[in-house]
């Protein structure tokens, strides 16, 4: 199928075309029909998928010219979320008139107030300041024919869930609402019966299902070890960048001051950050001025970041869906990519788990040119030679398979 078969607006198909999108995703090709046929939708599909054009396309298809407004409102759990949607909503409506907004936490109030009283079609926004200029009466939801939940479970986790409610009473009933979640929850389960009209549903891949793209594998290590094996990885594996998650703020932080004392271009994001050290981190990364990209799970969820080769854990994380968020950040698009997990004893629970929800044992690897220390999670596996067939996306070459242990 060709974007042209799918109902939108000729301004539309202009945009797409020079963006170089030639054929929609799965959950493209099964959203856009649903949506400008007025159909409210719950979807989900794996990260890197296209889902931020599923449902913008359709809306600015269906908004006609500039007007009163907003007639649009996409609500975001992050910041750096927020302002990718809003660039991408720019790009896919740069044939038309209308205008979009940005209003996000972590900065002044001047600019998006003078956006909003100049007016705009499409509002992109975080939950806590849209609850601010709305108590500050700055704008307005009674026009706002369409409402986007994006990555709600998120927004579940960060306690928004709440403020979602608040801001959804403001909007008009008679309108078309987009939930877009990895999981659906029950406090989300209950959101979605009381805040949507018969909803159409579309999962494209399994939502616990890491991308077919990536290669993912666990290197177990002693505790003490960790920082040493990150960085022989990074001197061993054959990478472009990187993006490296840690469980805590702190943790992020000291990962990012010992890399930069190796010599490698690093830095860090996290909710500390100010914004605009956030913002100049990731767009320094994407620009290539950093090879490598420190973070913890604030930057797993939905950010568009291309052409990155590796994801490395040098935490295993808590929850198992964060595990599939993080992997994500590689092999997007249908390109290949590889997952790398530093794996100690104190996180077999955290790996069970994730082993578990993902349906999968997740191969057990080990550099061969590091000298270990010994852990006990080499007593739970023999050890063997792998070919670079089997380590398909493991671009170091040589090294060791860890199989299910012989019986004695």
């Amino acid at each position: 199928m060709q974007f042209a078969e799918l109902g939108l607006r000729a301004a539309l198909l202009d945009a797409v075309a020079e963006l170089g999108y030639k054929e929609p995703t799965p959950i493209q090709e099964q959203a856009i029909p649903a949506l400008l046929a007025g159909k409210d939708i719950i979807g989900s599909a794996q990260t890197g998928t296209g889902k931020t054009a599923a449902f913008s396309l359709p809306i600015i298809s269906q908004l006609g010219p500039h007007g009163p407004g907003p007639r649009c409102l996409v609500l975001e759990p992050t910041r750096e979320l927020a302002l990718q949607t809003y660039e991408n909503f720019l790009k896919f409506a740069r044939f038309t008139q209308l205008r979009t907004g940005l209003v996000y936490g972590g900065v002044g109030y001047g600019k998006q107030k003078e956006d909003l009283e100049r007016g705009v079609d499409i509002l992109v926004a975080t939950p806590g300041r849209l609850l601010d200029h709305l108590d500050q009466r700055t704008v307005r939801l009674d026009l706002a024919r369409f409402l986007v939940l994006d990555e709600a479970d998120r927004m579940l986790d960060m306690g928004f869930l709440p403020d979602v409610r608040r801001i959804i009473m403001k909007c008009p009933k008679d309108r078309q609402t987009m939930l877009f979640s990895a999981t659906i929850p029950p406090a989300i389960e209950t959101l979605t019966t009381w805040a949507m009209n018969a909803p159409v549903k579309i999962e494209v891949g399994g939502r616990r299902q890491p991308a077919e793209t990536v290669k993912h594998v666990l290197y177990p290590v002693a505790e003490l070890q960790k920082e040493t094996l990150l960085l022989a990885l990074l001197e061993e594996v054959h990478w472009e960048s990187a993006i490296i998650f840690c469980r805590t703020k702190r943790g992020a932080d000291v990962v990012e001051s010992f890399l930069s004392r190796a010599k490698h271009k690093a830095a860090v994001i996290h909710s500390d950050r100010s914004q605009v050290e956030r913002q100049q981190a990731l767009d320094g990364f994407k620009k290539g001025k950093f090879e490598v990209l420190v973070a913890t799970d604030v930057a797993a969820r939905g950010l568009d970041i291309a052409d990155v080769s590796h994801v490395i854990n040098y935490d295993v994380p808590e929850h198992p869906e964060d595990y599939v968020h993080r992997i994500g950040r590689t092999g997007r698009a249908q390109a290949s990519g590889d997952a790398f997990t530093l794996f100690t004893a104190s996180d077999a629970g955290f790996v069970a788990s994730i082993e578990r929800f993902i349906t999968q044992k997740i191969p057990r690897v080990k550099l061969d040119t590091f000298k270990y220390q010994y852990t006990v999670l080499f007593d739970e596996v023999r050890l063997g030679p792998v070919s670079e067939r089997k380590t398909r996306g493991v671009r170091m070459g040589k090294g060791y398979f860890f199989g299910p242990a012989k019986r004695k």
